[in-house]
Parts: C-alpha cells; sequence; structure tokens
C-alpha cells in the first residue's frame, strides 16, 4: 500500500531526525537503528499517519521517546546489600494517627466556610468540583476555598497540638488537646 504522505514528510525530515537521534541517543545505542524504530511506528499508523496535522512534530516526539526509553534502560541501578533491615513507617503512623485526636477541637474553632470545606472535601470525599456546584463557586474559587482552609487547619493544629515537624516536614511529635468538653 502506498503512502505517499508518510513518504513525503519521511523525505523532508529524515537527515534532520538522524543529527537528532546521533546527538541525543545513548552512544551503545545505534542512531540508525532508532531511525528505523521511528520510521516502523510511522508506518503502523497506516492511515492515521496522512491525518497528522504536524507530522514533523509526530516524528521528533516518537524519536525523542525512544531516546528516553534507551536512556532508562541504560539508568545504572545499584544493589542492595543483603543485610540491609526494613525501616518500618510505623513509628510515623502511629505519631500521625494520634494527631488525629487533636481534630475534631481544632476543627470545631474553626470559621464555619473553612470546617465545612474540610469536612466535605477531605474527610467527606467530596471532589472540589462538586463542592463547587453545591457552593455555586467556581472549580478555581472552591479549590482557593479548601486550599485555604487547610492552611488554617494546619496552622492551628501546628499551635494548639503543638506539632513539632522533624526537617523533612514529617509530624514527630505533639502535645494532645482533648475536644471540647
Amino acid at each position: 500500500m502506498s503512502r505517499p504522505c508518510l513518504l513525503e514528510a519521511w523525505a523532508a525530515c529524515e537527515r534532520e531526525l538522524l543529527g537528532f537521534l546521533r546527538h541525543h541517543a545513548p552512544v551503545d545505542v545505534g542512531a540508525e537503528d532508532l531511525l528505523h524504530d521511528v520510521f516502523l511506528r510511522a508506518l503502523r499508523q497506516d492511515r492515521g499517519f496522512c491525518e497528522l496535522h504536524n507530522p514533523r512534530a509526530w516524528l521528533f516526539e516518537v524519536a525523542r521517546n525512544l531516546v528516553t526509553d534507551q536512556l532508562r534502560r541504560k539508568r545504572e541501578t545499584v544493589a542492595l546489600p543483603e543485610d540491609l533491615v526494613a525501616v518500618s513507617d510505623a513509628e510515623e503512623i502511629d505519631e500521625v494517627d494520634r494527631l488525629s485526636g487533636c481534630l475534631p477541637r481544632v476543627l470545631s474553632e474553626l470559621s464555619a466556610e473553612d470546617r465545612e470545606a474540610i469536612e466535605l472535601c477531605d474527610l467527606g470525599g467530596v471532589t472540589q468540583a462538586r463542592f463547587a456546584e453545591m457552593k455555586a463557586l467556581s472549580l478555581a474559587g472552591a479549590k482557593s476555598r479548601v486550599q485555604r482552609a487547610r492552611r488554617r487547619l494546619r496552622a492551628r493544629l501546628l499551635e494548639c497540638c503543638q506539632v513539632t515537624l522533624d526537617p523533612t516536614g514529617k509530624v514527630c511529635c505533639f502535645v494532645p488537646r482533648m475536644p471540647a468538653g
């Protein structure tokens, strides 16, 4: 089957594609082999290739993806020692789980608007798009409202429960705060 659109695009780009592949492909991978693979992928598009808006851009995207795949395969890995002990996240999880005990009181101290955003989106599983519909807000407005509420909640938790974060930003300790009676 003749594909004049493919042959025309190929003739216009082949030398430039080969130069790109020679420049970007790993040294031990033949640029000509990758060029062949680009052509085969274009052939597999069949009539779809002729419908592409910008065949040159498509060919270069395929070439770039092939180079990326080759580089991933060549990425050096390091074997882990046999005696390496797995570190458990249980301590961190326990600390965060315990911190959730502070949440009800701190939530009750937030404004009604902030509390509603946190309770619906973060605790209730309502999507921000659905929250926007419910509150007659734009999606951007709803996202902003939820982000502001999260920042205020975080600030209150840090202040009221005396949360201390380690250098990586993880909770390392806090002072429990009982719910208001």
